[in-house]
């Protein structure tokens, strides 16, 4: 089951902090640290969070969750912040783009650490051009041997090591109610 959080309420009168919304998929965290994981949740939102967790099928002792939130833009940035401490589970976070903001995604796994992305109002993941630049005139100073670097380069900046290692943990449960970055990604 997902659970929605709406700390809208708690956004205060101002009409721009009150447009964003996202989803934290917790694709796996052991039981003894979910209790740890729903007090920081608490921080961030201001307001206690009952997750409902689920057996993780493919990390035995693990377990799973989803959220769907409301709230201030630049939520998805604070619920990445006080997760990333957690260096054993595996997690994403999405604020979608609304108007003329683009989102954003967060992805973390113990064996990459943390992943950043913007992402377009199409669900893309947007690389700036500035990034690019930069990646190959490295590539070319180093010579023409290094295609299979550069290949590996633009795969890290769009993220592709976090998908790989996430997608298997995205689709062990095929009751899922939430479908957004797998449809997306």
């Amino acid at each position: 089951m997902t659970v929605v959080v709406d700390v809208r309420a708690n956004a205060g009168r101002d009409p721009d902090l009150a447009h964003a919304r996202g989803v934290l998929f917790v694709h796996s965290c052991s039981s003894a640290v979910a209790p740890h994981l729903e007090w920081a949740l608490a921080r961030v939102f201001g307001t206690s969070v009952d997750v409902d967790w689920s057996a993780q099928p493919i990390a035995p002792g693990s377990v799973r969750a989803e959220i769907i939130w409301h709230g201030p833009r630049g939520t998805a940035s604070k619920i990445a912040s006080a997760l990333v401490a957690f260096t054993t589970i595996r997690f994403e976070v999405t604020e979608d783009p609304s108007g003329d903001v683009e989102g954003e995604r967060y992805a973390v796994t113990p064996n990459l650490g943390l992943f950043r992305a913007t992402i377009g109002v199409h669900g893309d993941v947007l690389v700036h051009e500035d990034r690019l630049r930069s990646l190959l005139v490295g590539a070319r100073e180093a010579g023409s041997d290094q295609a299979a670097e550069m290949v590996e380069k633009i795969d890290r900046l769009i993220g592709t090591p976090w998908d790989d290692e996430l997608e298997p943990f995205r689709v062990a449960h095929s009751d899922s109610t939430v479908r957004v970055l797998h449809e997306v990604v």
